[in-house]
């Protein structure tokens, strides 16, 4: 079976227009089961009632830090293994530095197109 049909992503961001320019590309390259959070509390509590093995979560968000948010899903024992998926408008390199100490699996910077996500994705879950 191929893999895209096993995963649940969830895309947290609180700009509509990111999260739907998300699922797009997320839906081009197979996946399809993709759920939709513009509020990171909300992200997780949607985290502790469904099943998800991939998060991509905004950087910069306005109800929660997305540091704050893969803080506090690193920090959970139940939700802590789920690859998280950073991405940001920022190529500074302090910003990448700080996604990968919070833990996240690969860092993402807008805008960015298909063949990036995909590679990022083909580095945290393997070819698909």
């Amino acid at each position: 079976m191929d893999i895209r049909q096993e995963i649940n992503v969830l895309i947290v961001d609180d700009y509509i227009m990111m999260v739907k320019i998300m699922r797009n590309l997320l839906t081009q390259l197979g996946f399809e089961h993709i759920t939709e959070e513009t509020n990171a509390f909300a992200a997780l509590e949607k985290l502790h009632n469904q099943p998800f093995q991939l998060i991509i979560s905004d950087w910069d968000m306005e109800t929660m830090s997305g540091q704050d948010f893969l803080n506090s899903v690193r920090q959970d024992k139940t939700l802590g293994e789920i690859p998280l998926v950073m991405v940001t408008d920022t190529s500074k390199l302090e910003c990448a530095h700080a996604t990968k100490e919070a833990g996240s699996a690969a860092y993402i910077v807008k805008p960015f197109n298909i063949l990036t996500l995909k590679s990022k994705l083909v580095g945290v879950l393997g070819e698909f």
